[in-house]
């Protein structure tokens, strides 16, 4: 068997992607899905809301509170939560029991209730004297966010190519151009790197469900030529050497909630930087802005993302942490991994001057307030140019401040 390592610095990475089908993104969609309609009722709505599906049943569960008309959307909330998570189930393509889902059918319990009062005194500024009137953190922790040269997203290529594989399945599917797909689904995609340069792509696997009756010598010719070549060919980095394995268990019928239970943030690494960044202790989907676990990776990736526009540095990794209650982050760390131009020191001086990064002020740059986040639970939170943190806005900033 081949070494992964071949040598200091010849080695492969490998990154994974699942699909909008896979049970654990279908709980996340849900989950955001939930989000986005209690900030659409109350923008300073506090939502951590998490779901659990598995064969032909769903149940959501978790904390929602509201700054205002608390009583009567919060009854909203009740009324709609079903009609919400079938029509995210009915988005992805769960119309058949026979996939695992039916979102017309399935059973649906619905355990959400009001947010803790103790949490809640430190987020709105009603917690320790010392920081009365000031946002505070919705939780301790740490958060990264990582961006790197190798893409035009400044996304790490692994995931990056995993992501765009099954988007394109998910659109010939849902176009009806290869017609036995269903929607549950993975890739995972391997490079050859030499030193921080992506040499070839190694490896590529996809499992995607079908139709029963399907030979399995179609599936491959199809998942290969028709998704996996268009998307990849352009790269310029396949060659002959390249090694597909497509539905390697011969058969992917059984799938979906019934093939394999789904949790909401359960898929973190798919969610961020397929493992070359690393990732802080919190999921995102499900949480309001209020909590840092998913705001504060927010603004750690668009610090970092700025940090490689403006050519600080080829590579660059962001740190946050934050106490529950305090407003202002106890730590910020950068690490450039050797590729900087500048002294690490001053590219943080110049962080802390360009970005603010208390609860408030990441809610306030990026315009978090709103209900935006369903479409980031499936394909990555990251390297989509849609997304407020993906702007590239402050890299002339930083570059004026550390050429001053």
């Amino acid at each position: 068997m081949e070494s992964a390592c071949l040598n200091k610095n010849h080695y492969l990475f490998t990154s994974e992607s699942v699909g909008e089908g896979h049970p654990d993104k279908l709980c996340d969609q849900i989950s955001d899905a939930i989000l986005d309609y209690a900030l659409s009722l109350d923008s300073e709505a506090h939502v951590a809301c998490e779901t659990f599906a598995t064969t032909n049943f769903v149940l959501v569960g978790g904390e929602i509170g509201f700054s205002k008309d608390a009583e009567e959307n919060a009854k909203k909330i009740a009324e709609n939560a079903e009609k919400i998570a079938r029509n995210v189930a009915r988005e992805i393509g769960y119309t058949d029991e026979a996939f695992g889902l039916n979102c017309d059918t399935f059973e649906f319990v619905n355990k959400l209730h009001s947010q803790s009062a103790d949490i809640n005194q430190g987020v709105v500024g009603k917690g320790l004297k010392e920081y009365e009137g000031q946002q505070g953190a919705g939780d301790q922790g740490m958060m990264f966010g990582f961006a790197c040269n190798e893409t035009p997203q400044l996304m790490p290529a692994p995931v990056m190519f995993s992501h765009q594989i099954l988007l394109k399945a998910t659109e010939l599917r849902k176009s009806g151009k290869i017609k036995w797909l269903r929607p549950d689904a993975k890739s995972q995609v391997t490079i050859e790197y030499e030193g921080h340069k992506p040499l070839r792509i190694d490896t590529v696997v996809v499992s995607h469900q079908h139709d029963d009756g399907i030979p399995h010598e179609e599936i491959e010719r199809t998942i290969i030529e028709k998704i996996i070549k268009p998307v990849l060919e352009p790269t310029g980095l396949l060659d002959s050497k390249t090694k597909y394995h497509i539905n390697p268990t011969g058969k992917f019928v059984t799938g979906g909630p019934d093939g394999d239970t789904g949790l909401t943030g359960r898929k973190i690494i798919v969610d961020t930087y397929g493992g070359m960044g690393r990732h802080g202790g919190g999921a995102f989907s499900g949480k309001d802005p209020s909590k840092v676990d998913r705001s504060a990776a927010y603004m750690a990736r668009y610090i970092a993302k700025n940090i490689v526009a403006a050519e600080c540095a080829c590579r660059a990794e962001v740190e946050l942490a934050y106490a529950i209650g305090v407003p202002y982050p106890v730590s910020i760390m950068v690490d450039t991994f050797g590729t900087e131009k500048y002294p690490v020191e001053k590219i943080v001086d110049a962080v802390k001057k360009v970005f603010d990064c208390t609860p408030a002020g990441i809610a306030r740059t990026l315009n978090l307030r709103r209900p935006i986040y369903k479409a980031t639970a499936s394909y990555g939170h990251f390297g989509r140019e849609e997304f407020p943190w993906e702007k590239t806005d402050k890299a002339e900033e930083l570059k004026k401040l550390l050429n001053a």
